[in-house]
């Protein structure tokens, strides 16, 4: 839908006319008469004469475009005004760049150039619809409680003569149950915490698009499965191997909080390997960064004339089979793992490794991070989480009561490194590692001999084997490969009333340029 669309019925004042408004016109050049009447008193523009709230008068579509026409113009401007800016930066970083380069260097002309073609395709890129169709479906590898993520090959545009084609995996959301869910603020903090992100710690983001009943996240694909798969197959690990994957969850965890976001779901299933076996950090959908549209009493003030849209999140409850939590009995363990997974997938969630401070709707901060990443480290060297209970009710009750269910099993042996770094981590929020900064985390003597600067460089201890970009042999193979998104019609100029929080959704990543 255009903004000229919804202004149907908004009066605006006019300014002054004749030859005043002449005066500021482009290319106007001063006169004797002028020069005079420079000297007097300049006349007062007529206030801005606000509309008046007239149904009868206006229309009833004016009306209720009020507030979508406000919007639209809001996030209009502001993303222009924000492309602009990146567009300098982009241009200033460049030209620093070159400082130290001759003039008359052929390579510098190069640059400008390359630069000035990138710019301009970028524009062109922003002025492109975005679809479904140009995706072609290779197979679900993802199913949770709203929506679901493929694999998916672009097919519009196709590729260059001798190209590969692009593989990508999108994620899929039903904007109703967005609504029904009251996951508005969780959906749009995802968004915008990937659109923000820049990290090879953090899967990325390409582009974002909607239609009346679905929103779209081309993400990139990940092909290497994530951490609880390794931890199904494996069942636990050695320090050695623990240590690099918990290194890297540091900077992974730093990245999001250096873009002022926390996460609030960091767990084994939210951890990819990529297929260089080094892990990246996804699934943004409880992340916060404390903005104003990341709170849920906005989108209620929002929707107030909705409210029937707006219910209450459902409260299922998922019983597990009861564990003996020893050594001995690996078996049932991953059997725990494999239910706690088909949780995961379900619109409940998992507390086995959120913070106490959460469950108990205290105030939180960056802390809570550091406290899930105890957990995980907790499991990989232990092969359970720290609070794994018969039922999910159970799991609340410890981990509020942590102080008196957080434990080691006398079975196995940790080094003193490692025991200290998690209970240094699984503690009170203001005695937390971690609470001054990741370097704090960085500094504890686990990570001896650690060069997190070179992270990146160090040889993964396990290396998915992939016989081809398309390969999905680490993603499980029982999940149902029915499509039940079913793309709904463009955005247009009927949009529904659920249209309106998502205003400003759509996100196009510069590097990402095909159209």
């Amino acid at each position: 839908m255009d903004i000229a669309d919804l202004m149907d019925g908004v009066e605006y004042s006019s300014g002054p006319s004749g030859a005043g408004a002449g005066a500021a016109s482009a290319g106007y050049t001063a006169t004797a008469e002028s020069s005079s009447l420079s000297h007097q008193v300049p006349v007062a523009a007529p206030a801005f004469r606000k509309m008046e709230r007239c149904p009868e008068r206006y229309g009833r579509k004016a009306s209720r475009n009020r507030e979508r026409c406000s919007h639209l113009a809001s996030d209009y401007f502001r993303e222009n005004v924000k492309r602009v800016r990146q567009r300098n930066q982009r241009y200033t970083t460049l030209d620093e760049s070159l400082t130290q380069v001759p003039a008359s260097d052929p390579h510098a002309d190069r640059l400008w150039v390359r630069s000035g073609t990138q710019e301009g395709r970028y524009l062109r890129f922003l002025r492109t619809r975005d679809g479904p169709n140009n995706y072609q479906t290779l197979r679900i590898i993802g199913r949770g409680g709203y929506g679901e993520v493929r694999l998916v090959q672009r097919q519009y545009p196709p590729p260059p003569p001798g190209g590969q084609p692009q593989i990508f995996a999108l994620k899929t959301l039903l904007k109703r149950e967005m609504v029904n869910k009251n996951q508005l603020a969780y959906v749009r903090a995802e968004r915008d915490i990937l659109a923000e992100a820049d990290s090879p710690w953090l899967v990325k983001l390409y582009t974002t698009f909607q239609d009346s009943k679905l929103l779209y996240l081309l993400l990139e694909y990940v092909p290497g499965g994530d951490l609880m798969g390794l931890l199904i197959q494996y069942e636990f690990f050695t320090e050695d191997v623990t240590r690099f994957y918990i290194a890297e969850m540091v900077l992974a965890i730093d990245a999001v909080h250096k873009l002022g976001f926390i996460h609030r779901d960091i767990k084994p299933d939210n951890v990819l390997i990529d297929a260089e076996g080094h892990i990246k950090l996804t699934d943004f959908g409880l992340s916060t960064g404390f903005h104003t549209t990341h709170d849920k009493s906005y989108y209620a003030h929002l929707m107030a004339q909705d409210q029937h849209l707006l219910k209450k999140r459902d409260r299922d409850s998922v019983n597990l089979d009861t564990i003996s939590l020893t050594t001995s009995n690996r078996a049932q363990i991953n059997g725990w793992r494999r239910s706690r997974r088909a949780l995961a997938y379900s619109a409940v969630g998992t507390p086995d490794y959120v913070a106490p401070e959460l469950l108990e709707g205290r105030g939180y901060s960056f802390e809570c991070d550091w406290w899930s990443m105890g957990a995980i480290l907790y499991e990989c060297l232990i092969g359970w989480a720290p609070f794994c209970s018969e039922s999910q009710m159970d799991t609340y009750r410890k981990v509020v009561n942590w102080e008196k269910y957080l434990s080691f099993p006398r079975d196995l042996e940790l080094s003193r490194a490692a025991e200290d770094l998690i209970l240094r981590l699984m503690c009170r929020a203001e005695d937390r590692l971690g609470h001054g900064g990741s370097a704090e985390v960085q500094s504890h003597p686990f990570f001896a001999g650690v060069a997190f600067s070179q992270l990146r460089q160090y040889r993964a201890p396990m290396i998915p084997t992939l016989k081809s970009a398309l390969d999905t042999s680490y993603f499980p193979d029982d999940i149902d490969q029915t499509q039940r998104m079913v793309p709904g019609a463009e955005v247009g100029e009927d949009m529904p009333d659920l249209s309106l929080p998502f205003i400003g959704y759509t996100f196009r990543r510069y590097e990402t340029t095909w159209g």
